[in-house]
């Protein structure tokens, strides 16, 4: 499966570069970066640091800087200082792209001539300034998998809104009306996704990357009663499996104003929108059959 990933590591976000970046299943063509739980510099410092974890050669680009209107607010106090705080990455990294994500996608997106699947797993500002710039591009867009949002579960930002859809609301708003295919991995289903201290034991047991994974995440500071949620490792385990997860087609919108801000609403009843969908929603996941793909994929890393 040909993709591109677009993330803003992130602890979460690095357990999912780590596991897509070693499947051979998937055929990763760019990794890129935005502002989201850390600063761009840093979400690209440490996209760079999983890169040489694991000597990929997969380019990486540095992309938005700030959401599209309102003011960043990162998570920190989430991911630590770095962003991924709990475990010594060497300090010999590579460079970014000269090109910004946005032109790094648009090039790539022109040399193939079978369409890509999207992963965005930080904030969907890139994807905005993508669509506004290169509307032509949408045809070569086979799908999108986006982490973030929230239908039934309350918000991890406020109380109704999830970080990721909270940081951008106005470009979440543009990829909801994109109509391109887009599958919402969201609390719904990524806060039934739970590792606890036994598994992360497991991991550490197993290579150096068991323990890297298990270290970073015992720094995540998203703590829950049995476990850590690894939000964004559920987009690429639905692309890998998508038996282990069920989900309904609804209508999504996004509150991109007052004290809603980042909501992502849901037309549960199909009242509204004359029963179009613009979004298949997981909303349930196989956690055993997840968490024993999760122990055999870093198995397999040779590392």
């Amino acid at each position: 499966m040909k993709v591109i990933i677009d993330c803003d590591p992130g602890i979460d976000d690095a357990i999912a570069l780590s596991v897509l970046l070693n499947d051979p299943f998937f055929d990763v063509k760019l990794v890129t970066t935005v502002a989201g739980n850390v600063s761009v510099k840093k979400t690209t410092n440490n996209a760079l640091k999983i890169s040489a974890f694991f000597k990929s050669n997969v380019p990486i680009a540095a992309g938005a800087a700030e959401p599209l209107i309102k003011k960043l607010e990162d998570a920190s106090n989430i991911h630590g200082e770095s962003g991924m705080d709990g475990y010594h990455f060497t300090d010999k990294i590579g460079y970014p792209l000269p090109q910004t994500a946005v032109e790094a996608w648009h090039d790539v997106l022109a040399k193939e001539d079978q369409p890509i699947t999207l992963i965005l797993t930080g904030s969907y500002t890139n994807f905005a300034l993508w669509i506004r710039q290169y509307p032509d591009d949408i045809s070569k867009i086979k799908q999108v998998v986006a982490m973030g949002g929230a239908v039934r579960e309350e918000g991890n930002m406020t109380s109704s809104a999830e970080f990721n859809v909270f940081t951008d609301p106005d470009a979440a708003a543009i990829l909801y009306a994109s109509k391109i295919p887009i599958t919402m991995v969201g609390l719904d289903v990524t806060l039934k996704a739970m590792v606890d201290n036994d598994q992360l034991l497991k991991f550490s047991k197993i290579n150096e990357s068991g323990r890297m994974i298990s270290s970073l995440i015992k720094h995540y500071n998203d703590h829950h009663v049995g476990g850590w949620p690894i939000h964004d490792l559920n987009t690429v385990a639905y692309l890998r499996h998508p038996e282990f997860y069920n989900g309904k087609n609804l209508w999504i919108d996004v509150v991109t104003s007052g004290p809603a801000i980042g909501e992502t609403v849901a037309d549960i009843r199909a009242a509204y929108h004359n029963g179009r969908t613009n979004a298949y929603v997981l909303d349930s996941i196989d956690l055993g059959s997840f968490l024993n793909w999760l122990t055999k994929e870093i198995q397999q890393i040779p590392r």
